[in-house]
């Protein structure tokens, strides 16, 4: 069997961090998340990384990654575009960002045709979790049998500011059943909260969340591209709209065309949202590597 391919998704902005954060450097020799992200997955079992990028980046990327992963794992670029005729859409509509990542993944249809992982470029996630994609991408994944890890909210905060959740509801054999978007979540007296309209509601510190961690096969491209040219028609007029992958898999499950396992794990997740989260994420690589997590100079 094929071995799967890992989806990397680099081509957002950063606006609110202020720099490429995609290829800064964390590590002890300058490494950026993504290494560490392609070290672990290269040790799970993947066969191919995939990098979804703004066409600008590309000499950026091939520069940092290309010698480095010769030999150890094949590489690729798909670039995301603001190009609509390719899904039969006659129009040019100017946009600032992307169409986001539900977009992001359609665009690499005609370049992944083996079953797929899709992770952030600048979340860092650990080993554990590319391993049980794996197990699952290998083993169980089907046309309508998806997955998503479930890292626990608790375990994915910011010090720095609130983030956005997609907060995750299952059923009793371990199937979302729902995801929410929180956009304003935050930790407060000792627990967690989301704003909504100024109100604020508490959450469990063990409510599983989406940090964009999919399991996927070929099959979702179909879908994902209906739904990508209905997303236009009704926002064609709004700039600031994105196509997110949660809202792809908001309508499988809700029309029973495939269901998504909540793969748990335990692993605190850490990223760099804000231009502060940097030092936290440094001190973080560092400790994983004084415990032989990683070795220093990881290529």
């Amino acid at each position: 069997m094929k071995k799967p391919t890992l989806l990397i998704l680099a081509a957002g902005m950063a606006s609110r961090y202020g720099s490429m954060k995609q290829i800064d450097g964390f590590g002890p020799n300058g490494e950026t998340i993504i290494d560490y992200s392609i070290y672990d997955a290269i040790n799970a079992g993947f066969g191919k990384i995939t990098f979804i990028i703004k066409e600008e980046f590309l000499e950026n990327f091939k520069a940092i990654f290309d010698a480095k992963l010769a030999g150890k794992v094949e590489t690729d670029y798909v670039f995301q575009t603001f190009d609509l005729k390719k899904y039969g859409i006659d129009k040019e509509i100017e946009r600032a960002k992307p169409w986001g990542t539900g977009h992001a993944i359609l665009e690499a249809q005609n370049q992944i045709h083996e079953p797929f992982c899709v992770i952030n470029a600048d979340d860092y996630y650990g080993y554990e979790a590319f391993k049980s994609m794996v197990d699952f991408l290998t083993t169980e994944a089907s046309e309508n049998k998806y997955s998503i890890v479930g890292y626990k909210i608790g375990n994915t905060l910011s010090a720095n500011g609130s983030v956005s959740r997609g907060v995750c509801k299952t059923d009793a054999s371990g199937n979302m059943t729902e995801i929410t978007e929180r956009t304003k979540v935050y930790p407060k007296d000792g627990g967690i909260v989301f704003e909504e309209n100024g109100t604020e509601t508490p959450l469990d510190a063990s409510t599983p969340v989406s940090m964009n961690f999919w399991g996927f096969t070929p099959e979702v491209f179909k879908t994902t591209e209906k739904l990508f040219v209905d997303f236009v028609a009704n926002n064609e007029n709004d700039p600031k709209s994105e196509f997110f992958i949660p809202l792809i898999a908001d309508y499988l499950i809700k029309n029973n065309i495939a269901s998504f396992k909540v793969i748990p794990t335990d692993a605190k997740w850490f990223g760099v949202t804000y231009k502060e989260d940097k030092e936290i994420v440094q001190e973080n690589i560092n400790k994983l590597v004084q415990e032989g997590v990683y070795p220093a100079k990881l290529w």
